[in-house]
């Protein structure tokens, strides 16, 4: 058993005390030298010098940051066991290898093991709440496996089911589907949220996407989509979604970067939200990171870590790079005008807010969670390090928790009112099972490639003149020198 020393006792109230506590209320107050006080599963009070009840547990955060925990709403969980694997990977040999070749081949177990070691890097790093976008749940014992993997584990999920092997008017409308959702997902726990994951590819002048989302409105669930992602899902796909009346406040659109106007007007109007996946946009060439679309359409974000084939679940390097990237497209731009930016528009403050509260938001959860408050249930991170010797002088702390911080800082974690970290070290969490776990499924996949394939798997060949066109499609290819 993994643990930190700790001496917290189940439905103890807890108190951090003196710290810089970032509310990321609708004022975005700053309290210094302040404390919040959880008991049982909710926030009791924030201020400063509060009372505490007796037997109260207290975590001294002076020096630290207290924020609310961080949201990822999009996070392809069960491909964590290829942890790095897809380093040098295009989108289209992600899709390739996920697609047409071995992503078939995880079984149940797989996906269990995948989900178990994500749902743990999760909470370490200071993310309370996790999309899982489970787009292999290729039979119900995958959904069932991907289901258990996240109840083994003390933070907050919302399953995504998803199917990247059969269209979603197939498996959406199957009596297994609905049998599972109402198995798994009907006794309103706010610990465990159900959504609807597929995507609605280039115009199809029927539109058989339709089935699937009539099955999401009939179970009352919001769709996510990825959307905006260069030659793949296009603006096509956005006009049938408005024209069917299938878009909604709860629809999120992942990446949602190569859009027109018009799309993202249709967003707007609809209430829709943004989840960038800033990192994967940069390396997997969806499209450039549409922060500045975003802002000047009102459209709302939150953002996410997409797969651990290229990155982790880290929200600290997605708001690193959320912001960098917006900057340097504005600094570029300017550039080209042989003009000069002297003021940033986009501010370390908004993404803090984009990697908390947006999130909720976007979720539906903005009630329970993304800011401390008192009566919203206590998802509380603590980010102090009196090891680091970047921890300190705290200054500005929006700045310190986007561009000093990371995950290795994050000190104590609370969920649901439970603390599942303290002191760096993991709280209640088997990290050895989940290691065994994993261990098993790379032993599988590696059998089952076999040692060429694995091994080409990660170093895929640098082409001279022969690509896959469109990575949706997969039917043909294109010879550039024609």
């Amino acid at each position: 058993m993994t643990t930190a020393s700790h001496e917290f006792t189940p439905g103890q109230p807890l108190v951090f005390r003196n710290g810089t506590v970032l509310t990321m209320d609708n004022a975005h107050h700053v309290l210094t030298g302040a404390d919040v006080l959880i008991v049982g599963d909710r926030i009791a009070a924030v201020g400063e010098h509060l009372a505490a009840p007796e037997g109260a547990a207290e975590i001294d955060a002076t020096g630290g940051v207290v924020m609310p925990g961080m949201i990822d709403t999009h996070r392809h969980m069960w491909q964590t066991a290829m942890r790095g694997y897809g380093a040098d990977w295009t989108l289209t040999q992600y899709f390739v290898w996920n697609y047409l070749q071995w992503g078939k081949s995880f079984r149940p177990q797989d996906i269990y093991a995948g989900n178990l070691l994500s749902a743990i890097e999760a909470i370490d790093a200071g993310v309370t709440t996790t999309v899982d976008w489970s787009h292999n749940l290729q039979t119900i014992d995958h959904a069932e496996a991907a289901t258990d993997a996240l109840q083994q584990v003390p933070g907050r999920f919302v399953l995504a089911y998803g199917n990247i092997q059969a269209a979603p008017w197939e498996w959406s409308t199957t009596p297994e589907f609905r049998d599972f959702v109402s198995r798994r997902f009907s006794g309103g726990d706010d610990m465990l949220g159900f959504q609807m994951a597929f995507d609605v590819p280039p115009a199809s002048p029927d539109f058989p996407e339709k089935a699937a989302f009539e099955v999401a409105r009939e179970l009352g669930v919001p769709v996510t989509t990825h959307a905006g992602v260069w030659k793949v899902t296009t603006d096509d796909g956005i006009r049938l979604m408005y024209e069917h009346e299938f878009m909604t406040p709860s629809t999120i659109y992942v990446h949602a970067a190569s859009l027109s106007a018009d799309s993202y007007h249709r967003i707007a109007a609809t209430g829709g939200s943004a989840s960038l996946s800033t990192e994967s946009e940069q390396n997997a060439g969806q499209g450039y990171p549409p922060t500045w679309k975003l802002r000047a359409h009102g459209i709302g974000v939150s953002l996410s870590m997409d797969t651990s084939v290229w990155w982790s679940a880290d929200l600290f390097s997605a708001m690193r790079a959320t912001l960098s990237a917006d900057r340097a497209r504005e600094h570029l731009e300017a550039h080209n005008r042989d003009e000069t930016v002297t003021h940033h528009h986009l501010r370390a403050e908004q993404v803090v807010d984009w990697a908390t509260r947006g999130g909720a938001k976007a979720l539906g959860m903005d009630s329970l969670v993304g800011s401390l408050e008192p009566g919203k249930k206590a998802d509380v991170v603590l980010i102090k390090n009196d090891a680091s010797p970047v921890m300190f002088p705290l200054l500005n702390p929006y700045g310190h928790v986007v561009f000093q911080a990371q995950r290795g800082d994050v000190h104590t974690v609370v969920v649901n009112g439970r603390v599942v970290k303290h002191d760096h070290g993991l709280v209640g969490v088997d990290l050895g099972a989940a290691r065994r776990e994993i261990e098993r499924t790379v032993d599988y996949l590696r059998g089952e490639l076999g040692p060429e394939a694995w091994t080409a798997g990660m170093h895929p060949d640098i082409p001279e003149t022969r690509v896959l066109d469109n990575p949706y499609t997969y039917t043909y290819t294109e010879d550039l020198t024609d």
